[in-house]
């Protein structure tokens, strides 16, 4: 438990350290204002007709049950509700590459470039670390597409009738679902067989559970959930880069020097 309120340690704090991150970092803007502001317009537009339309009928209903509750807990179903219609439609648009593209870039930057090159093609130079990023040598997939995962979301959206604990149950049992999933990508580089994949999930599931809960409620502010999906995706990256450091202090080895590069572009 002391691994959830230790700042050097906790998992919670990486989408956060994520945004600071990707702010400070000129080289991943380009990733954001290449495809994702169209759809950064479209959440907002979405989640505007959601509020306009659904807000106030979901309030009257909850109010039978919940009274003044009811208008706070009535954001977060709404809230939530567009956060699984957007989550669709970045899959619609090939967001997953984007975040792909963002991750491999931070673990070359904080050199782990040759984690990376295990699954694609990095090229020695570059005017960034993003435009040293080649095409993947095999499948790239910063977290699949999972049915499961939405179905589970939506069936989870009613915990929010319940007054005062409902809308923490929603945020802390989608986490836990969600967690793992941003760590897939590394997961993938380090070739992982499911049952490992299982075994480091089941190791740290509490701080899987933190992140993803995080990750969650930054992503349930509109219109800035693109924004944010962006900043955790940089902030799992930066986990992974502290597993990988710590790692390699274990095992008393050293990065291969194609990881070396450290970008500078940063303000």
């Amino acid at each position: 438990m002391s691994r959830v309120w230790d700042t050097s340690r906790a998992a919670w704090l990486y989408p956060l350290r994520g945004l600071y991150y990707f702010v400070s970092h000129r080289f991943l803007w380009p990733l954001f204002k290449t495809r994702l502001i169209p759809i950064v317009l479209l959440s907002a537009f979405i989640y505007f007709l959601l509020f306009f339309f659904t807000y106030l009928p979901q309030v009257a209903f909850l109010a039978i049950f919940q009274g003044v509750g009811a208008w706070i807990n009535g954001a977060f179903l709404v809230l939530g509700e567009g956060a699984a219609i957007v989550a669709a439609l970045f899959e619609a648009f090939f967001v997953d590459e984007t975040l792909v593209d963002i991750f491999d870039a931070v673990l070359v930057n904080e050199g782990h470039g040759d984690l990376v090159t295990t699954s694609r093609v990095l090229y020695p130079q570059g005017d960034d670390v993003v435009k040293r990023l080649g095409k993947p040598t095999r499948s790239a997939v910063y977290a699949p597409f999972s049915l499961r995962q939405i179905v589970e979301f939506v069936v989870l959206l009613p915990l929010n009738f319940i007054p005062v604990a409902g809308t923490p149950m929603f945020l802390i049992l989608t986490g836990y679902r969600a967690g793992p999933f941003h760590h897939w990508r590394y997961f993938q580089l380090l070739d992982l067989s499911k049952q490992q994949r299982k075994e480091r999930i089941r190791r740290r599931q509490l701080q899987y559970t933190t992140f993803g809960t995080v990750a969650l409620i930054l992503q349930l502010v509109p219109p800035l959930s693109m924004v944010f999906l962006m900043s955790t995706a940089v902030g799992s990256a930066l986990w992974a880069v502290d597993l990988e450091n710590k790692r390699d202090q274990i095992e008393g080895r050293r990065p291969d020097p194609v990881g070396d590069y450290h970008d500078e572009d940063t303000i």
